[in-house]
């Protein structure tokens, strides 16, 4: 095992591919099935670190991590949790851009499976379709529940509207803190990392700056 490698990789937070690594066995197992793997290797792991798992407060631990991480921190891995994205008829003829800011962003990073928290801010102009607001949302949980690379995460939520809404004219912008980087490492808590991935009209830098504005001064804090 290369720890120098590995350390260096953590460190970087690059991804490899735009695709999340998934095996192509890794819907073999049924989400019960994985529980009770991942409740056994977390036991191991809690007994190593030296707990006692006959103290009531801990001995339920090792389940309720299982099931957190299969069906809540990463059930974005399952291609049959994809949210559906109806989509209309654009009757209206809406041209112009159209935003939803301030999506959560509650994911994890996969170099050390830690939280990634901020927010997303998607902006599109319709051409034939357009999409529920609320779908926009769902498809940014979909993808942030499994463990991120925030380069990524841009990317794939950028790549799915443009399919589902049959135009390249879409901007994703994310925003957020890695507690990676806030709670071990350099330890700096203040810190944001700022992503963005775009095609179509906003190439333009006109269409970004608009885009851009109507941003302006509407970040939270976290």
């Amino acid at each position: 095992m290369d720890i120098e490698r590995i350390e260096t990789l953590g460190n970087e937070h690059f991804a490899t591919s735009l695709e999340t690594p998934i095996r192509e066995d890794a819907f073999l197992l049924s989400d019960k099935e994985k529980i009770e793997r991942i409740q056994h290797h977390f036991q191991k792991i809690m007994e190593t670190l030296g707990m006692d798992l006959t103290d009531d407060s801990l001995s339920g631990t090792p389940y309720r991590f299982a099931k957190m991480y299969v069906q809540e921190l990463f059930y974005g891995l399952n291609p049959d949790n994809l949210p559906q994205l109806s989509t209309f008829e654009n009757t209206y003829g809406y041209q112009k851009m159209l935003v939803e800011q301030d999506i959560t962003i509650d994911s994890s990073c996969e170099h050390h499976f830690l939280p990634i928290i901020g927010h997303a801010h998607i902006g599109y102009i319709p051409k034939n379709k357009v999409v529920g607001l609320s779908k926009i949302n769902r498809l940014v949980d979909y993808y942030a529940h499994r463990p991120q690379v925030q380069e990524r995460l841009c990317l794939q939520i950028l790549n799915d509207l443009q399919e589902t809404l049959e135009t390249d004219d879409v901007i994703v912008m994310v925003h957020a803190k890695h507690l990676c980087v806030s709670s071990r490492g350099i330890k700096d808590k203040d810190s944001f990392t700022t992503t963005v991935e775009y095609g179509g009209k906003f190439t333009n830098e006109n269409s970004r700056n608009e885009f851009y504005g109507l941003l302006k001064n509407n970040f939270k804090n976290l």
